[in-house]
């Protein structure tokens, strides 16, 4: 969903945590951009409002050909995927999504970028 009257955008998608469990498990994610805020950054939000953000080219590059940046790393997993790392303190969070819902997303904030720009 893009918010028009702001060209704020807020998506959902379902990851999978990653682990050495031999399952992994399904955790929503809230996608997250605006351009008023910070245009060249993206948000993910995970349960418990625990919020990572990064620019929004470590994604669009990572979803091609691995990339890091400071605490996030983005890579392609094959054909349909797309894996996040997120480097904490107490650890790391291996994500994995479909890439079409990345690259939905990220073709909204595209979009939000453009029309932020023709209204200011």
């Amino acid at each position: 969903m893009v918010a028009v009257e702001d060209h704020a955008v807020d998506d959902h998608a379902k990851g999978r945590i990653i682990s050495d469990a031999p399952l992994s498990r399904p955790v929503p994610v809230a996608l997250r951009y605006d351009p008023g805020r910070s245009p060249t950054t993206v948000r993910f939000v995970f349960p418990d409002a625990v919020e990572w953000s990064f620019p929004r080219a470590v994604l669009e590059t990572g979803m091609r050909t691995p990339t890091r940046r400071g605490d996030i790393g983005v890579w392609p997993c094959g054909r349909v995927q797309t894996v996040v790392e997120l480097h904490q303190d107490d650890g790391v969070t291996v994500v994995q999504f479909d890439t079409t819902a990345l690259l939905r997303f990220l073709k909204h904030t595209y979009a939000a970028s453009t029309s932020s720009m023709t209204t200011h």
